[in-house]
């Protein structure tokens, strides 16, 4: 694969009044991850009973109903990724932190305080999804942004570590979420939470934006942006056809990770209730547990990535989802126990690990620092737009198709044989420098 030359200059002196220090610069962006990713993950958490506040019909078209609201925001994630990304490129990784944080609680507070469909009617789910699609717009600004700047913050020999910890943090917000979600289920009773207690996740928000915007606030720029700035003539302009190609790749790189994402965690607690015989505070439990270990394990996978390569623990999660997605969904459904389902789940949760500890770094290694934020951010955001948004949806639609709540992992294994072949393709990076 060709790459964009670079030179090497001095690094530049930190920015005025915020000195670099990549411990700090981590820990500011792994904090805004957890709280903007709360925001945006505790929508599918609460699908069951948004389907009966918002939309009118029967209970599977109104759950479609609300997987298709929730796949709605990721749509909107490829625009914000462009428009957000072009910040990030042109005016600093910072700049573009800041912006999606509060597009992000904006949209978090506005589901919390909208009417329902018995109170407004039709406009009930129109404004839910314009909430959504705010939150779109944020998120596809969002995770490009963060991950470059985790990445870029990171010493040569630690990108993997670092873009690991930056992941966890995103995961730690979809347990944060499915935490709060089974409290709140846990002290209100079912009709305290159909009237107005689900409200109470999504109002977290107003509390939660505030420490976001601080921790961003006085943040260092990266030095590889900083670089790259100062030497404007390092880095030729990129041929079209040489960005489409590199978004490309990320797009096809991405599609086992936001599929396994998505099925296996935010969907996940509304199938094992539905179909496992889980109760909904059993099947948050499970998926907390699960969630722990997908936290804790992240991070060793993206250091382990510094040392081995970033390829093999890549691979390793597609052959895994390909070979066993089935098997092991079969046994969630016939065994209908707790235990042998929170196994299965952490067992899944590992080789997503696996995948999300070298992934960070594996996809900034991909694109030039110049274009970085920009490529990055459509290339995922268009692959998990697709394919992780509406995997709620599409899981829940073959399911009513077939008749077999079997039928996701169809979904899932093709899914893990795309990947595979695209990343098998790859290039081995984790030892180079950035270009």
């Amino acid at each position: 694969m060709s790459r964009v030359e670079s030179i090497s200059v001095v690094p530049p002196a930190a920015p005025s009044g915020a000195a670099f220090n990549p411990k700090r610069q981590l820990a500011a962006a792994m904090i805004g991850n957890v709280l903007e990713y709360y925001d945006f993950i505790v929508y599918a958490f609460l699908a069951s009973i948004l389907a009966r506040k918002f939309f009118h019909g029967d209970e599977v078209s109104g759950l479609l109903a609300s997987f298709a609201a929730f796949g709605v925001g990721f749509l909107a994630r490829p625009l914000g990724g462009a428009i957000i990304g072009r910040i990030g490129d042109k005016l600093g990784r910072r700049a573009a932190l800041q912006l999606t944080i509060f597009g992000m609680g904006l949209g978090t507070i506005g589901i919390g305080l909208l009417p329902t469909y018995e109170t407004i009617g039709i406009m009930a789910p129109i404004l839910l999804v314009a909430m959504r699609l705010v939150q779109g717009l944020a998120a596809g600004g969002e995770w490009g942004s963060a991950t470059a700047f985790i990445v870029e913050s990171a010493p040569p020999n630690k990108r993997g570590f670092f873009g690991g910890l930056g992941q966890a943090s995103i995961a730690a917000a979809t347990l944060l979420s499915s935490v709060i979600v089974g409290i709140v289920t846990y002290v209100f009773t079912a009709e305290q939470m159909d009237a107005w207690a689900w409200r109470v996740p999504f109002l977290l928000g107003a509390i939660i934006l505030p420490v976001g915007v601080y921790m961003r606030r006085n943040l260092a720029e990266t030095p590889a942006f900083t670089e790259a700035q100062a030497a404007p003539q390092a880095v030729a302009p990129m041929p079209k056809g040489e960005a489409v190609r590199l978004m490309s790749k990320a797009f096809g790189f991405t599609i086992i990770w936001t599929v396994s994402y998505y099925l296996m965690l935010s969907y996940m607690p509304t199938f094992l209730t539905k179909y496992a015989g889980l109760t909904p505070t059993q099947a948050l439990t499970s998926n907390s547990v699960a969630l722990v270990v997908l936290v804790l394990s992240t991070p060793f996978f993206g250091w382990l990535s510094d040392r081995i390569g970033r390829k093999p623990l890549l691979l390793v999660c597609c052959v895994v989802f390909a070979l066993l997605a089935y098997p092991l969904f079969r046994l969630i459904l016939e065994s209908r126990s707790f235990y042998t389902i929170m196994a299965i789940q952490i067992f899944f949760n590992i080789f997503i690990a696996s995948f999300s500890g070298a992934a960070p770094a594996t996809l900034c290694e991909l694109f030039p620092t110049k274009s970085r934020t920009t490529l990055l951010s459509i290339g995922y955001s268009l692959a998990t737009a697709i394919f992780g948004g509406f995997a709620p949806f599409i899981a829940t639609y073959l399911i009513d198709r077939t008749g077999s709540p079997i039928a996701p992992t169809y979904y899932v294994i093709a899914a893990a044989v795309i990947s595979g072949v695209v990343i098998w393709g790859f290039r081995e990076t984790a030892h180079e420098k950035l270009a």
